[in-house]
């Protein structure tokens, strides 16, 4: 059974619980696997990264399979580039707010539909897959600084750090699994910090140098070889050299680089 999210965000939950961990949350028009069926929670697959958790089934829109069969047809290619814009219904004339990093199905000039319905949305709050220069990137990135960091977030409100490359680097057509430690198992190794360029990813640990990649702890996203874009306590860019990121306000060192990875 499919069902589809027709909310801004939703909590995804490691536990059929309201104060179970939030594992990552659903976004506008994301399709989802129903796995189990609880009275009130739902346990569902992500379509887009696989991720799997508990939502409350309230949160969730059943789809028939003629819906999600047609639903797969449509042109996926548009998102919110923005972390935040505001899209009206044409049904109610209402406004919801979508992150960056929403899907638009079948957009075209300033218009997408969803389950047949309309909604109007700012064409300059739209993009398509953009070319990661380094232009392009701090023009992006520069509207996600000081986004404060929430465990398991990927919106403009809150946000942890394979949120962040997640969301930032689907803007440029690439598509990440939604954990650092999933995300590090991808891409080409970078060598060397001096060979880094914008986009590159840069996993991290906080302790020890010599534990598996599957103990990697943090990603941020490398401008070059010397600036990082991460989420530690907020969005903001930091310097980085051969042993990690280095504190803005104290000047210490706090990630233990491990790996560069290249998508």
């Amino acid at each position: 059974m499919k069902s589809i999210v027709l909310h801004s965000v939703v909590p995804v939950r490691a536990a059929a619980a309201e104060e179970a961990e939030q594992l990552t949350q659903l976004l506008f028009a994301e399709t989802v696997e129903v796995l189990e069926q609880l009275p009130r929670w739902t346990r569902i697959r992500n379509d887009y990264d696989g991720q799997e958790g508990w939502v409350d089934f309230k949160m969730l829109s059943p789809m028939t399979d003629e819906e999600y069969a047609a639903y797969q047809k449509a042109d996926m290619t548009y998102m919110v580039k923005f972390p935040m814009a505001f899209a009206m219904s044409h049904n109610n004339h209402q406004t919801i707010p979508l992150t960056a990093g929403t899907h638009l199905p079948d957009y075209k000039d300033g218009v997408f539909r969803i389950l047949g319905v309309e909604f109007s949305i700012d064409p300059q709050m739209v993009t398509d897959p953009m070319p990661l220069t380094m232009d392009n990137f701090m023009q992006t990135t520069r509207f996600f600084l000081n986004i404060p960091y929430l465990w398991g977030g990927k919106n403009a409100l809150g946000m942890d750090c394979s949120g962040l490359s997640g969301i930032v680097l689907s803007l440029f057509g690439k598509r990440l699994p939604r954990n650092a430690g999933e995300q590090v198992m991808l891409g080409e190794v970078v060598p060397f910090l001096q060979e880094a360029q914008c986009g590159d990813l840069a996993f991290f640990d906080h302790h020890s140098r010599q534990a598996g990649l599957t103990d990697i702890s943090h990603v941020g996203i490398l401008l070059n070889s010397e600036y990082i874009l991460h989420c530690s306590g907020r969005v903001k860019v930091e310097h980085i050299d051969s042993n990690g990121i280095i504190s803005a306000e104290t000047g210490t060192l706090t990630h233990d680089l491990r790996v560069i990875k290249r998508y």
